[in-house]
């Protein structure tokens, strides 16, 4: 089957349906493949590995069971679920990966990214993303209780809604997708011609060119109503909903 990629899958709790397609795809499908990487938001909010909710429980139980059945999970913090660590990472078996990074896909090297970094027209995102991101934010948010932690994240959701509504719908059209030039930018800087990413929510495989380079940019899909893939192995790569 190759290797899969998913992301923005926003499990929470008021979605099971979601949550059940997520672990038949981990029981039936993923099972098969010779990897999986996680691209990022596989969580609606994540406020700490503190969290013991049944939610987090459950995905960690069955990506670790798939890790027993010897196909190893990589996983990539979105902008939903930034502040997953290391003490869920060992409950899930499975490897976080740096944002951005390179990975050589049979033979063929691969720039993974969660998305959000390359969405730079939104400057005010790309400044909070700079702020939560930093040690001494994270630091500092940890150490609140469980219940605070929760409360903020519910007011940075509303918060982020009322964002994307005050804006005009081309100008939100425009603001939350990519900007094809941090694209090139990036590409170029890693010595690319295929990247794949998500977060923005819009599937579709773009081909152009980089100066002289025939490339390849893949975006994944949400699964907010229904499952998204993307499959790659040595042949070459599509995209699939389940």
């Amino acid at each position: 089957m190759g290797t899969l990629f998913i992301s923005d899958l926003h499990l929470d709790e008021s979605r099971p349906e979601i949550t059940g397609l997520f672990l038949d795809f981990l029981r039936n499908d993923a099972v098969k493949a010779e990897a999986l990487y996680i691209l990022g938001d596989l969580f609606e909010a994540w406020v700490g590995d503190d969290d013991n909710a049944e939610l987090g429980i459950k995905v960690a139980n069955a990506l670790r069971e798939l890790g027993h059945q010897g196909v190893p999970v990589f996983f990539m913090r979105g902008n939903r679920d930034f502040l997953v660590g290391p003490g869920f990472a060992q409950r899930a078996g499975l490897q976080i990966l740096p944002d951005p990074c390179v990975l050589e896909l049979y033979g063929k090297p691969t720039l993974l990214m969660h998305g959000d970094l390359l969405c730079t027209d939104d400057a005010a995102y790309q400044a909070f993303r700079a702020q939560v991101r930093s040690e001494a934010w994270q630091t500092q948010f940890l150490s609140q209780t469980l219940a605070t932690r929760l409360a903020f994240a519910e007011q940075a959701r509303a918060a982020s809604k009322q964002h994307q509504s005050g804006l005009m719908n081309e100008q939100q059209e425009n603001i939350m997708d990519v900007t094809q030039a941090s694209v090139l930018a990036l590409m170029k800087r890693f010595g690319v011609t295929r990247l794949i990413h998500g977060h923005t929510h819009r599937p579709a495989i773009h081909h152009f060119y980089n100066e002289d380079a025939a490339s390849q940019r893949i975006v994944l899909g949400d699964w907010y109503s229904q499952g998204s893939v993307l499959q790659v192995d040595a042949d070459g790569d599509f995209l699939s909903v389940i």
